[in-house]
Parts: C-alpha cells; sequence; structure tokens
C-alpha cells in the first residue's frame, strides 16, 4: 500500500531539512527524502561553518529571510541545546581603486551598506587602516574600504541540518534516508513520488535537492543554473589564540581588480586549530560524480594559499591540514529561485541558491512551509521567480 502524506521535501539540506522542521513543527504530516544520510559532505550544506550577515549586498529582498532565520536558530538552540550561531562580526573589503565586481554587484561594500542603512542595521563603513588597527590579522595596505557589521557570524551547518532533522522527527516527521527521488507526476489530486526503494503520495511536493534538482524537474522544464564544485581548505595558524573568534572575526576580502581576487574565511572554529578558507570558482562545472571530503589536495592548497592567504593574513602556515568540496548551483544572475513548478501548482521549487543560500535558509524554510500548509504562495517572491529566466 502506498503510504499517504501532505506534504513530501525531496532533499534534506539547508532549505529541505528547514522546511521539514517547519512543516512538523505546524502539525503537518510530512515526509523527507535524502539520497543519502544528512547532515553529509556529499552536497551544499557542510563544512563546518557558514557565513551569515544581515545586510545583504546581493539585495535587500534577502534581508527578511536572513533576520528570521536568525530568530528560528535562537529557538532551535534552546530546543536542542546546541550553538548554531555565534556572533563574531564580519569585515566586507575591497580595494580604494579598481573595484572588482562581486555577484552581479558593481560595488559590494557599497550595496552592502547601502541595504544595512536602508534597513537600520549597526555597522560601519570604515579605512582598511582602521580595519587593521582593529584586527592585525589582515595584512592590509591601508586604503581599503571596510564595511563591518557586528551581529555577522558563523553559522555551524551540519549542526544545523542536525537540529532541523532532529526536531521535525521528534514532532512527528518520517524519515526515508539513502533513497533517492526518481521521479514526480501530477495525479490531479495530489503528487505522486517514485523513489529508487518505493512510492509515495502527497498533497505537495517540495524540490530541495540542490544539484540533483535538474533530473526531477519533469515536464520538459531546463533548469536554468549550472552546479560548480568549490574546494575549502584549512590553514594552521602559528598562533591559534590571534584567530579566535573573541579576536578575529568572519571575512568577505576583495583583494584585486578581477573577480577572481577573492576569498573568504572564518576565525578558528574547529577541532584542528585551523583557519577555514576559501574562494570561488564559476568555469569548471560538476561532472555529476562523487563529491566527499577526500578532496583535491597539493596543488590546489598551494594555490590557495599563494594567491589569497600569502601576503594577505599574517602568521598562518602554508600546509593545509585538510580540503573538502561542496558544491553550488548558481544561476545567470547569482540570485535564488523560490518558485511553483510551472507544470503543477502543487509542486515548489526550493534551489539554486548561488553560494549564498545557508544564512536565509531557516527563514526560507518557514514560508516554503506556510504555502505548503496555507495553500497561499508567501507573499512578494518576485524576485526569487522561475520565470525571469523563461
Amino acid at each position: 500500500m502506498t503510504k499517504t502524506y501532505d506534504v513530501i521535501v525531496a532533499g534534506l539540506g539547508a532549505m529541505g531539512s528547514a522546511a521539514l522542521y517547519q512543516l512538523a513543527l505546524h502539525g503537518v504530516k510530512a515526509l523527507g527524502i535524502d539520497r543519502y544520510r544528512p547532515p553529509h559532505a556529499f552536497g551544499s550544506s557542510h563544512g563546518e561553518s557558514r557565513i551569515t550577515r544581515q545586510a545583504i549586498g546581493e539585495g535587500g529582498e534577502y534581508v527578511r529571510f536572513v533576520r528570521r532565520s536568525n530568530e528560528i536558530w535562537r529557538q532551535l538552540e534552546s530546543e536542542t541545546g546546541s550553538q548554531l550561531l555565534l556572533e563574531t562580526g564580519i569585515a566586507i573589503m575591497r580595494p580604494a581603486k579598481d573595484i572588482p565586481e562581486h555577484r552581479g554587484k558593481r560595488d559590494f561594500v557599497e550595496s552592502t551598506a547601502k541595504v544595512a542603512a536602508q534597513y537600520n542595521i549597526p555597522h560601519e563603513v570604515i579605512s582598511g587602516q582602521e580595519l587593521s588597527y582593529r584586527y592585525p590579522q589582515f595584512n592590509l595596505r591601508g586604503d581599503e574600504v571596510a564595511y563591518f557589521e557586528p551581529s555577522g557570524g558563523v553559522l555551524f551547518p551540519e549542526k544545523c541540518v542536525g537540529a532541523n532533522i532532529r526536531r521535525a522527527e521528534e514532532l512527528g516527521a518520517s524519515l526515508r534516508f539513502d533513497e533517492a527521488v526518481s521521479a514526480w507526476r501530477d495525479t490531479g489530486n495530489g503528487v505522486a513520488v517514485d523513489t529508487d526503494k518505493g512510492a509515495y503520495q502527497a498533497g505537495k511536493l517540495i524540490l530541495c535537492a540542490g544539484a540533483w534538482l535538474p533530473e526531477l524537474l519533469a515536464g520538459g522544464l531546463k533548469f536554468p543554473a549550472k552546479v560548480y564544485p568549490q574546494t575549502l581548505h584549512w590553514f594552521p595558524a602559528e598562533n591559534p589564540r590571534d584567530y579566535s573568534p573573541a579576536r578575529f572575526p568572519v571575512y568577505i576580502w576583495l583583494h584585486g581588480s578581477q573577480p577572481e581576487d577573492y576569498f573568504y574565511g572564518f576565525p578558528i572554529v574547529g577541532q584542528n586549530s585551523a583557519l577555514k578558507v576559501a574562494s570561488e570558482q564559476n568555469s569548471a562545472e560538476w561532472d555529476g560524480g562523487s563529491v566527499n571530503d577526500a578532496a583535491p589536495l597539493g596543488s590546489a592548497q598551494e594555490e590557495m594559499y599563494e594567491r589569497h592567504v600569502r601576503g594577505h593574513l599574517r602568521g598562518v602556515a602554508k600546509l593545509a591540514v585538510k580540503s573538502m568540496s561542496c558544491l553550488y548551483t548558481v544561476t545567470p544572475d547569482s540570485g535564488f529561485i523560490l518558485d511553483n513548478h510551472p507544470a503543477s501548482e502543487k509542486v515548489w521549487i526550493v534551489s539554486a541558491c548561488s553560494g549564498h543560500g545557508f544564512k536565509h535558509s531557516a527563514g526560507v524554510g518557514e514560508a516554503v512551509a506556510e504555502w505548503a500548509s496555507s495553500g497561499t504562495p508567501p507573499s512578494d517572491m518576485s524576485p526569487f521567480s522561475l520565470k525571469r529566466f523563461l
């Protein structure tokens, strides 16, 4: 006999686990399905740390999600006893001249500051000299322009996903791990979902499969996004105390004239006294193969250190202690897609977070869960419409 649910969530990473938790919180009979066993290191929601910031330089339309997410993280912390969010402050720096484009913005520092002012988010715009005085770990020239937001910080992705799933199950949600959704179809009065291990029925379906979403779209819909693997590295600090969360913020550093002259990083928050740093690449697409923590070493680590870490962070050793990969699913405008599937009003697409989605995931999950339980789409979702690409 086919099991029937009110809502099925396909994919239990950042967005899917958040939606499942919210559905269960509102008493919806929900099923969550993931092809692996989340939290896992095979998609986009891992790597020990993620940046959170309230002023979103990508656009003010995201602010409501991150603000609500921060409230939900604190609620989950009280429910689970697990720390999910750590405020360290965030610094975003760019050169004084020859400003590189970032996330589609001509001046990402300026766009971030404008959003902060618009939404009354406490912040400062300061010189590189002032930032270097506060944080001498940064090797700045002094003429840079820097945005500083004291409420920025670190999210712990595996803990966040785990807390969502644990609370969802405690509240009555059903879980199916190591099971891949292979197809779905609108049956007129609901949605039939097939997996490699069974078949299910639901009133509605939420697709949160990230890099695997293209194979689930159905209806001849071409997904307007590309999947790029990114590599994360951990380099040891000569004096770990200098890079503790009490002494060092998260940061986004645009240090040259080209978009690829960019990296971001964190204070030491893991167990190995090492700093996590990463950049982004949007040229080599994912080939669909395995993504795991046996990620590229050797030349990739050396390139990261020589191009970004060396000369920018003081007292950081050259030999990385660890690297791993994660996947970015990126739209042409680096924005989200949060919309109904064109072939079915019973199916909602939640994907293509374009490398800046985790901080918003709790709020997005709540908004999508409210749509699924009430039948009314969240207000003002036009900036995230799939139709802008069709």
